[in-house]
C-alpha cells in the first residue's frame, strides 16, 4: 500500500483486498486456514483498475485472466459480478452525495 494515500483510498484498497480474499476467491481457500495474503498480488492492478475509472470489461478480463494463470476454469459470471461489487464499492467511497 502506498504510503501517499487518502485515508478513503487507504480503506477502499483494504475493502478491495477483503473483496479479493473472501468473494473472488478462485482458488476457495478463504474459510480454510490459508494465508490471509494469498490473493495480495492481484491487489495493486485490480485496485488501480477500480480507482482510474476503467471499464468493467477491463476488469472483468483482468480477473479472468488471472485465474487462467492459476490454471483454473474461466468463470465469467462470477468475475463480471466480484467487478460489479468493486465499482459499487468505489462509488460508495468516492462519489457519496
Amino acid at each position: 500500500m502506498n504510503n501517499t494515500m487518502t485515508k478513503e483510498q487507504e480503506a477502499l484498497y483494504k475493502h478491495i483486498d477483503e473483496i479479493l480474499f473472501y468473494k473472488w476467491d478462485p482458488i476457495g481457500i478463504s474459510s480454510g486456514n490459508w494465508p490471509r495474503n494469498e490473493y495480495e498480488s492481484y491487489l495493486p492492478k485490480v485496485y488501480s483498475l477500480v480507482v482510474t475509472n476503467s471499464e468493467p470489461s477491463i476488469i472483468v478480463d483482468y480477473l479472468t485472466q488471472s485465474r487462467a494463470r492459476m490454471g483454473l476454469s474461466e468463470s465469467l459470471t462470477k468475475d463480471t459480478e466480484i467487478t460489479e461489487l468493486l465499482l459499487l464499492i468505489r462509488k460508495n467511497y468516492f462519489e457519496k452525495v
